[in-house]
C-alpha cells in the first residue's frame, strides 16, 4: 500500500473487530512512526499501550466514572475552541449527522445517541488502545508534532491492513487515565487511539467525511 492509498482508506471506524492484534505488530508501527517530522527532534509524545486486561480495566474504570459524570469530566484544554465560527461549526455539526445517519439515529433521540457515543469510551471494540500524552511544557509547535506523529501511526495502521480512531473524547477522562496508568502531573493527557480490524459490516463505518474543495483553502501564486 502506497502512501496516496493509506490517505485515501483511512477514516475513523467506529466499530471494530474483536480479532487480536499482536504487540510485535503494534511495536513495529509505533518505531516506524517515530521518525515522524519533530522540531529541534524533542520527539514529545508519550504513548501507553493497552491490550487485554489492561485496556478492559481502563474501560471498566471510566464507565465507572460515568456514574459520578456521564462525560467524565473537564478537559486539560478545548478539544474545540469555545465560539466555534463559520465553517467550521458547520463542518461540525454535518459530520455528526451524517454520522447519526448511518446508524438510524435521529437527532431527537436523546438516549440513542449518548448510547452511541458512550462507545467511544470502550474504543469502540478495538483491541488495542494507546493512551496519548505530552509534555506540559511543551507549545503548539510541539503538539503539530505529536499531531504528525499520531499520523503517521494512522497511516501505517492501514499499511499493516488495521484501522483507527483517534479518540479526543478520553480527554475529559484524565484524572481516571492518570490514576490508573500513574501519568506524572507534568504530563497532559491529550487523546486516546484505538486500533484493531475494522468491521465492515457495521453501517457506521460507511461514513466517509467530506473535505472542503481545494479552492476554499489553497492559494497559488506564479508572479509577485
Amino acid at each position: 500500500m502506497n502512501v496516496s492509498e493509506a490517505l485515501a482508506t483511512r477514516k475513523s471506524i467506529r466499530a471494530f473487530r474483536p480479532d487480536p492484534v499482536s504487540r510485535a505488530t503494534i511495536e513495529e508501527i509505533l518505531v516506524k512512526a517515530s521518525r515522524a517530522p519533530s522540531g529541534g527532534n524533542l520527539q514529545p509524545w508519550k504513548i501507553h499501550v493497552l491490550m487485554g486486561a489492561a485496556r478492559d480495566e481502563l474501560v471498566r474504570r471510566a464507565k465507572a466514572q460515568m456514574a459520578v459524570n456521564p462525560r467524565g469530566g473537564t478537559p486539560e484544554y478545548h478539544i474545540y475552541p469555545p465560539n466555534l465560527t463559520e465553517p467550521y461549526k458547520t463542518r461540525r455539526f454535518t459530520v455528526g449527522e451524517q454520522m447519526y445517519a448511518t446508524i438510524g439515529i435521529p437527532r431527537e433521540d436523546k438516549m440513542g445517541r449518548l448510547a452511541q457515543f458512550v462507545r467511544n469510551w470502550e474504543f469502540f471494540g478495538a483491541p488495542v488502545a494507546l493512551i496519548v500524552s505530552i509534555d506540559r511544557q511543551m507549545q503548539q509547535g510541539q503538539w503539530a508534532d505529536l499531531g504528525m506523529f499520531l499520523q503517521s501511526i494512522m497511516l501505517l495502521a492501514r499499511e499493516y491492513g488495521l484501522h483507527s480512531c483517534a479518540q479526543e473524547a478520553w480527554a475529559p477522562f484524565h484524572e481516571v487515565i492518570r490514576d490508573y496508568l500513574k501519568v506524572p502531573p507534568e504530563e497532559m493527557i491529550f487523546c486516546g487511539l484505538a486500533i484493531g480490524h475494522a468491521d465492515e459490516a457495521a453501517p457506521i463505518n460507511t461514513l466517509v467525511s467530506e473535505r472542503a474543495a481545494l479552492s476554499e483553502w489553497a492559494v497559488f501564486r506564479e508572479e509577485a
